[in-house]
This record gives C-alpha cells, structure tokens and sequence, in this order.
C-alpha cells in the first residue's frame, strides 16, 4: 500500500514541474539585460578610447610635419610658444612664419580653439608640444593630453648644430 500513494505524489510532482516557472524566466531576462550592459559599457569606451587615440595619431602628424618644415629651413629660428599668437600675415611672411601659422591652424583645426602647441629649440634638439582637452578619455571634466616629439635637427650645412 505504501508504494501506491508513492507514485501519486511522484506523478503530482511532475506534473507540476513541466515548463518553465516565471521566476526561471526572470532570472533568465535579469542575467541576459546584465550582459547586454555590459555589452554596451564595453563598447562606449572602445569608442571612447579610439576617439582618444585618433587625436593622439593626428598631434603626433601634425608635430612631425613641423619636426619636417624645420629640418628643410633649418636656419630659422622656430621658438614659439602658443601664448604668442603666430603670423597673421600670410602675404609678406617668411618661410618659418607660414611654417608657424600652419603649425597653428592645424592644431586649431584638429583639437579646437583649447588646443596648445609650443616649439622650442636648445641647441640640436626640437622640442614640439601638443596639448588639447581630452575630458572623455580621462573622465574627469578639463583633462589635458599632451603629445611630445623631440629630435635633433642638423644646421643647413648639415652637421648637427
């Protein structure tokens, strides 16, 4: 007799377990939404990491075209700093002041009106500094990068002044 209500209680149970419960569902919608954030976090600082370097690949273009102006006029002195604005004018201007309002408009153009660029020359050595806000990178609100190329530069004779 035991065995009889045994099997009741067996076939009761099975019964009832056939499907899926709505907690099992949500559980399941729960782990699935947790994912899709994740997903979704991990592709917002991709984005945001590839803006980041992209600028730092268009600095590092724009120092070596002046790194490359400098070493074709070599005599000329390119110390500047981005507190002095550079030439203006571009119709009586010399080689380096048309190298410098380049220098200038391009990083403008690239980082916008924030961005910072400076030469300065000891001797041999360029020095060419790029700074621009780079707040989503950084996430903190006025964070700066900053893009540095120095190289030695010979004199128009060729040796390395």
């Amino acid at each position: 007799m035991p065995a009889c209500p045994k099997r009741f209680f067996l076939r009761a149970f099975q019964r009832r377990q056939s499907g899926m419960t709505l907690i099992e569902v949500l559980v399941a919608l729960l782990i699935l939404a947790i994912g899709l954030m994740g997903t979704a976090m991990l592709q917002l600082n991709a984005l945001k990491y590839t803006d980041s370097a992209r600028m730092t690949s268009q600095a590092s273009f724009i120092a070596y075209d002046l790194l490359d102006r400098i070493r074709a006029n070599a005599g000329a002195d390119y110390s500047w700093g981005s507190a002095e604005p550079a030439p203006r004018s571009t119709s009586t201007a010399s080689v380096r002041d048309l190298d410098l309002h380049d220098f200038e408009a391009n990083i403008i153009g690239f980082a916008g009106e924030g961005a910072k660029g400076s030469v300065a020359l000891s001797g041999h050595e360029v020095t060419i500094s790029i700074s621009w806000q780079d707040a989503r990178a950084a996430n903190r609100p006025g964070a700066r990068e900053t893009f540095t190329l120095t190289s030695r530069i010979a004199n128009d004779q060729g040796a390395l002044q």
